[in-house]
């Protein structure tokens, strides 16, 4: 069965893995996924995977989301500060709730899990309620870039620590689309694996140009790349829960 088939037959979620400024990229794969008119029912993610998807449960659609990003420069969200990390996330915060339409989880179109790595626990949690920015921001807080987010008296990292995947929310057993950063976290010298689960599509789009703060020209490009590579992958059929493509 073809990609965009399988996500046709029946209700499905989308998980989105970290990676650090992946948000390019599933930014383009959500696109061609949506444009398609192909919706998830539920959205799940850690770190940039949870930013795209909340935005889109807010009721802002991904064209909308691209021309922001291929717009966003290094100073919309640099502020240094003391801290527990190079930048405090005050103007991340307002660029969020410059960009959602809605910001209390609870009048999303669809439900929103959002992972988190609970400090003092040394584990991750998921938010599904309340105020989605601090929820974003602590699941994005990179350790060493981001101070940590207190959110309820309880200080949170970056979702991907522990739950690379972004898949801690989603129920098991739900169908599930999930897109796969292969590139490795800052922390890591090597790619995560392709996370095993009964009832998911994994797609892995390979060779993504990689961004960081000082390389936003390469998330520019990882965007289209991705919208393009996705538009192919729908028509490519599933071999053992797998799609894989290479952009370029």
């Amino acid at each position: 069965m073809k990609l965009g088939d399988w996500l046709a037959e029946a209700p499905f979620a989308l998980a989105m893995s970290s990676g650090f400024f992946s948000f390019y990229a599933h930014t383009g794969m959500f696109d061609a996924v949506t444009r398609r008119g192909l919706r998830p029912q539920l959205v799940a993610g850690s770190s940039a995977g949870a930013m795209v998807g909340a935005a889109w449960a807010s009721g802002l659609e991904m064209p909308e989301l691209a021309e922001r990003l291929i717009g966003l420069a290094r100073d919309d969200f640099w502020d240094p500060a003391l801290g527990a990390g190079l930048l405090a996330g005050k103007k991340f915060d307002r660029l969020l709730r410059e960009l959602m339409p809605v910001t209390d989880a609870e009048r999303c179109r669809v439900p929103v899990k959002i992972s988190v790595f609970d400090i003092a626990r040394r584990r991750t949690s998921v938010i599904d309620r309340g105020d989605l920015p601090p929820a974003i921001r602590a699941s994005c807080a990179v350790p060493g870039l981001f101070h940590p987010v207190w959110i309820d008296r309880r200080a949170y990292w970056d979702g991907g620590i522990l739950d690379r995947a972004g898949l801690a929310g989603v129920p098991e057993g739900d169908r599930v689309l999930l897109h796969h950063i292969a590139a490795p976290a800052p922390w890591s010298r090597k790619g995560p694996p392709i996370p095993q689960r009964s009832n998911m599509v994994t797609l892995v789009l390979d060779a993504l140009p990689r961004s960081n703060p000082f390389q936003l020209e390469a998330g520019r490009k990882a965007l289209v790349l991705a919208r393009e590579a996705t538009q192919r992958a729908l028509d490519l059929p599933v071999h053992d829960g797998i799609v894989r493509i290479a952009t370029r």
